[in-house]
């Protein structure tokens, strides 16, 4: 009948409208659920280049759209940002985990007055002269067994440690050499002395000192030289006052281990005879040599002798003329330089 079809069509249309309200009624979250993994994907795709810190944070996520993206509900990942401490603005203020040390006490202030760590004794100040028994560290640079005592305004040698091996006291002062100055510096090897202004050194001042090997003296005002150790190589005395009177006889003879004797810009009037074998180098010049002997340097009676080591003997700036001795130099193995005209 027409009554039973529209009641029919009605309970049709009452079956759909329930369908379709049931679809509506899904909630928006679970819509947003299935939505969400498109835009998780495209989200962490442009993070793998980043270095994600607090400072880059909010350039690399965009935190306006945080609520749309992410919904506090959900199963999606999170990202715990309160667990990192601020950046402390004063870089001096972050703490050292490296170490584990407890924190040192304050101790109550004291009266005294702070404590300076001493100088090096070798590192003091230069002074003009020191008082008697002062060690020369206080005065000079010890480094090792060396005394450096170079421009130091002394006026003696003071008293040197017992090791010393090298003394180096330029550029002073020192007018004199007492015998008392090197006493027992049994090591002692070189002493320089250069541009003082020694004009008397004591006779027993280097004799007794068993291992000097290099005594320097240039630039002084000696006019005689004391007697010298068996030890000595090498003695430079050059731009002194020395006369040939201020040599003793025969000064050089013994030295058996002398190699340089350099005595030029003195005063000397002839050659120091005689020289030892040993001797390599010798220089005069410029002194007021006028002649000399055929045995100066060679033996005139063995005419098959040669001094091989002797090989650099300096006479100019003399006013002899070496060519009136010819006799004199065939030993040689090099002619003197000098004038020979």
């Amino acid at each position: 009948t027409p009554a039973g079809c529209r009641m029919r069509t009605l309970a049709w249309l009452g079956i759909a409208s329930l369908c379709l309200g049931a679809a509506w009624a899904i909630p928006a979250k679970e819509r947003r659920k299935a939505e969400k993994p498109k835009a998780d994907l495209a989200l962490y795709e442009n993070l793998d280049n980043y270095d994600l810190t607090l400072d880059s944070y909010g350039e690399i996520l965009d935190l306006s759209n945080y609520e749309e993206l992410y919904d506090y509900g959900d199963f999606a990942p999170k990202i715990e940002v309160g667990t990192l401490a601020p950046r402390p603005k004063d870089p001096m203020t972050l703490p050292n985990l490296g170490t584990t040390a407890e924190t040192p006490k304050l101790q109550p202030p004291t009266t005294a007055s702070p404590v300076r760590p001493a100088p090096p004794c070798c590192a003091m100040p230069r002074v003009a002269s020191a008082p008697p028994g002062l060690p020369s560290c206080l005065l000079c640079l010890c480094i090792g067994t060396s005394v450096y005592c170079d421009d130091a305004d002394l006026e003696h040698i003071p008293p040197l440690p017992p090791e010393t091996t090298y003394l180096y006291a330029r550029f002073n002062r020192i007018g004199t050499i007492r015998a008392s100055d090197f006493t027992g510096l049994k090591k002692l090897k070189r002493i320089d002395l250069t541009s003082n202004f020694i004009s008397w050194a004591d006779v027993d001042a280097f004799r007794l000192l068993p291992s000097l090997q290099e005594l320097i003296l240039p630039e002084n005002r000696l006019t005689a030289l004391p007697e010298l150790p068996c030890s000595i190589v090498r003695l430079d005395a050059r731009l002194n006052r020395i006369p040939s009177t201020g040599l003793r006889p025969e000064a050089f003879r013994d030295l058996k281990q002398l190699q340089f004797l350099h005595l030029s810009d003195n005063q000397l009037d002839h050659i120091p005879v005689p020289l030892p074998e040993s001797l390599r180098s010798l220089h005069l010049q410029n002194n007021n040599i006028q002649t000399m002997h055929e045995d100066t340097f060679c033996d005139s009676q063995d005419h098959s002798q040669v001094r091989r080591a002797l090989e650099d003997i300096r006479l100019d700036g003399n006013p002899i003329n070496l060519s009136l001795f010819p006799n004199a130099y065939f030993c040689l193995p090099r002619l003197p330089t000098g004038r020979y005209f």
